[in-house]
């Protein structure tokens, strides 16, 4: 066959549309995409136009018009979170994988691939898994974990007090969790760099996802191997040894799933805690004055922008009905945590401030909700706190209209944070202080949590499922809030 000429070239780019033409924004039937750059642009937008048009669950359409829900209501989310009978986390159960649609090199493969996680099951799995997970965690001292976290965020701001300026996002925001989670799992802390950038390409679904996953798994199996000869206080070493004897391949997984969890929505929530913290004369007032807390400006962050805007998935079990729509076994189901966050059933005024309030849905619900979230709470206020303290005359650098964002199908984050503050003098470099040590007993009745004011908020009907043990995770959230 005879090569196209270069006139016929330039006549059928021509008619190609652009990449941000509202043509690519849907497929087949008009079902709207999640993906691409008129998708990535404005996902808020376009989640409220689909609540406007579908309701509380919209067919969508994934990389590859891969068909799916998203579930944009309060009520509905939590339906889906609450009954694993009906929409399992297990992704076995997705059609696109039995028929190979989504294969192994599949831009979604490396974030939906079934894998021998405590997210990816339910029932005595999950409940083992879940198990070895919350009481490793547990073992935590929290005042060693905030002094980690403090030392980390100074050695970071050393690297660019005495400059001037710097941008938030890649100097702090996105390094500082990274360095953490390196310590806390036990890992060689030259590994962070490279991990922030392969934990970033995952999460974008983008080309080299599965390229980056691979280096993810074999910096983590390197961990697990030097475990085994020389363990320690670190969360690898007490999964290894944890009386629910995992494997070394369940150890690695969940090593890569507290990794990747911790650093993107954590990375996320620091740099839009930021932004608020800087843009809003308000917040800024409202800190320095006392009438607000960080943890304050923090949750409310959490509800205004999620650092995860949605999560891949729940898979449905049978042939169901979720809002009207009729979903069928095998189907997909994208949790919209931040179009949950902002609708009306429990936000009537989305401006109105939500302070001591943690019924969002930022860090999912259910069975499944982020063991880990008060981690990720304590690295971003603690880090912001200490940032503040060293540079307490830190603004924006540019106009707020020219802040920019990327999008992708589970996460929206800043591109850039510039500021501009009072040249310093580094800090004299901290003492190492171990991070180890058994909490103290507490009596678990009294601590609330997300979940106790979520059921606060709108009542749900009991989940079908089998029910986390809450004990643990309540004696955690207080822990970490000091009381």
């Amino acid at each position: 066959m005879t090569p196209p000429d270069e006139h016929t070239r330039a006549d059928s780019a021509q008619a190609a549309p652009p990449p941000e033409c509202p043509a690519h924004a849907y497929g087949s039937g008009g079902v709207a995409r999640l993906y691409g750059q008129a998708a990535e642009a404005d996902p808020m937008g376009l989640y409220e136009q689909l609540r406007e048009r579908h309701g509380a669950v919209a067919p969508v359409l994934l990389s590859g018009d891969v068909p799916a829900w998203l579930v944009l209501g309060y009520r509905e989310n939590l339906d889906v979170t609450r009954t694993p009978s009906r929409f399992s986390r297990d992704s076995r159960n997705w059609h696109a994988i039995q028929n190979g649609e989504i294969g192994p090199t599949h831009q979604l493969a490396p974030i939906s691939t079934w894998q021998p996680i405590c997210s990816m099951a339910d029932g005595a799995a999950h409940e083992r898994w879940r198990g070895a997970i919350n009481d490793s965690m547990g073992r935590f001292d929290r005042r060693g974990v905030r002094r980690h976290i403090t030392r980390f965020a100074n050695q970071l701001v050393d690297e660019f007090c005495a400059s001037g300026g710097a941008d938030l996002v890649h100097a702090f925001a996105e390094p500082l969790p990274m360095m953490v989670m390196t310590q806390l799992l036990g890992m060689h802390e030259e590994y962070s760099p490279r991990l922030v950038q392969a934990a970033r390409d995952m999460i974008k679904g983008t080309e080299t996802a599965v390229a980056s996953n691979a280096f993810v798994q074999e910096s983590l199996a390197r961990t697990v191997a030097r475990k085994h000869k020389d363990p320690g206080p670190d969360f690898t070493s007490w999964l290894l040894e944890h009386p629910s004897e995992l494997s070394d391949d369940e150890v690695q997984q969940h090593l890569r799933l507290v990794l990747i969890a911790a650093f993107e929505t954590t990375a996320n929530l620091i740099a839009n805690t930021l932004r608020m913290v800087l843009t809003d004369p308000r917040c800024r007032a409202n800190l320095a004055g006392g009438h607000m807390t960080l943890p304050d400006a923090v949750e409310q962050t959490l509800w205004d922008e999620p650092p995860f805007t949605t999560i891949l998935g729940r898979w449905a079990t049978q042939d169901t009905e979720l809002a009207g729509q009729k979903i069928k076994a095998g189907d997909a189901l994208v949790l919209g945590l931040a179009a949950a966050n902002v609708d009306t059933a429990v936000r009537p005024d989305p401006t109105t401030p939500v302070h001591g309030n943690r019924s969002h849905l930022a860090f999912s619900g259910g069975a499944h909700e982020c063991p880990g979230q008060d981690i990720g709470r304590a690295i971003a206020d603690t880090g912001i706190d200490a940032l503040m303290t060293r540079l307490p005359d830190v603004r924006l650098a540019v106009a707020e209209s020219e802040l920019r964002w990327v999008s992708a199908l589970m996460s929206r984050h800043l591109i850039a944070l510039p500021v501009a503050f009072t040249p310093g003098a580094p800090q004299p470099p901290a003492p190492l202080v171990p991070a180890v040590a058994a909490p103290p007993a507490e009596d678990a009745d009294d601590a609330r949590t997300p979940a106790d004011d979520r059921a606060a908020a709108v009542p749900a009907p009991p989940p079908s499922g089998p029910r986390p043990r809450a004990s643990w995770w309540r004696s955690l959230t207080r822990w970490f809030r000091g009381e």
